[in-house]
């Protein structure tokens, strides 16, 4: 890749409930056990040469075993292998995902469990997205914040946050899942922002760009100040849920003489 990819990634069991189902893909690392995990953070760069993926998945509160949908989810995005039709790969991802949350709920007869996700994929050139239930995706270009992700919800009552329409954990015989796939070009200075709802829930979309547009201000790839931001400000708006958070940065990356004499044969 000609990119580098600088990432930020926190997760926070919030102010109000006793666990964290929230789980995350970043760096190859997920929340492994969940051994009363209130606070978790991360941050780094990545220059692989290999496609990257990094993912949000919100256990869903008010079904049995939330913790584990998530878990399950995560560790099936770890395990996904990327090739030359990203889309295709999670496609696959997304069947598998819900068949190993369906086939762990059955042999453990658990009535229900499900988790949201939301997967990003920085190819060598383009971005490749998935999502499902409501955890978020946003692009941000330095002045304007726009979600890229599509929240699957049902119809409820005005004034009220609507039920799933959709999630990984639903048997084939009940529904079909039908997830939401885009494409696109990333660009040296771009922001994605992936996020449970605990962050959207808490803090509105205006706040969340002006905190990144503090960010891509200062020129500064380090995204880790921005994520802490965007954590303490759900917090301080309430931290109803848990909340997770992954922020990645684009920087062209710069070429080592390997690199630029390589890139000279090849010319």
């Amino acid at each position: 890749m000609n990119y580098e990819i600088h990432y930020s990634c926190c997760s926070h069991v919030g102010k109000r409930r006793n666990e964290n189902q929230d789980n995350f893909l970043c760096d190859g690392k997920y929340l492994g056990d969940f051994e009363d995990t209130v606070e978790f953070s991360m941050n780094g760069c990545t220059d692989h040469a290999q496609p990257y993926v990094f993912g949000v998945f919100d256990g869903m509160g008010g079904e049995e075993h939330g913790e584990l949908a998530s878990l399950i989810a995560a560790r099936c995005a770890a395990n996904l292998k990327i090739g030359s039709c990203p889309i295709e790969d999670l496609q696959q991802y997304c069947k598998t995902a819900n068949e190993e949350i369906c086939r762990y709920a059955d042999d453990n007869d658990i009535v229900s469990m499900g988790t949201t996700a939301v997967i990003i994929v920085f190819a060598e050139n383009e971005i490749d997205l998935c999502n499902i239930g409501d955890s978020k995706a946003f692009h941000f270009d330095g002045e304007k914040l726009e979600q890229i992700s599509v929240d699957h919800y049902a119809a409820t009552i005005y004034g009220k946050k609507p039920p799933l329409s959709q999630n990984l954990g639903i048997p084939p015989t009940e529904l079909m899942i039908e997830p939401h796939y885009a494409r696109g070009y990333y660009h040296a200075g771009d922001i994605y922002l992936l996020c449970s709802d605990g962050l959207t829930d808490m803090v509105s979309t205006k706040e969340i760009a002006e905190i990144l547009t503090e960010t891509a201000a200062g020129g500064n790839t380090d995204v880790s100040n921005a994520a802490e931001k965007l954590l303490q400000k759900a917090l301080d708006n309430g931290g109803r849920d848990n909340i997770t958070i992954i922020l990645c940065r684009v920087k062209k990356r710069k070429l080592g003489l390997f690199d630029k004499i390589f890139h000279f044969m090849l010319g």
